[in-house]
């Protein structure tokens, strides 16, 4: 989906446009964390750290994401 096009959608009046919009908000930011959670494992960062930069427990985050 398109930036454009899903911005329009979450702009939306139609709850089941607007649903959808949100749903693919959350798989995206799915997708953004793993590729710099992976990122920042990589460069030595502790799962600690992770979750203080994302607002969770490192417990959560390491259980998400365990190597």
């Amino acid at each position: 989906m398109e930036a454009e096009e899903l911005s329009e959608q979450i702009h939306s009046t139609s709850p089941a446009v607007g649903l959808r919009a949100v749903g693919a908000l959350h798989r995206l930011a799915e997708q953004v964390e793993a590729v710099h959670v992976r990122a920042a494992r990589e460069q030595g960062w502790t799962w600690e750290q992770i979750g203080d930069a994302l607002g969770v427990s490192r417990q959560s985050v390491h259980a998400k994401y365990r190597e």
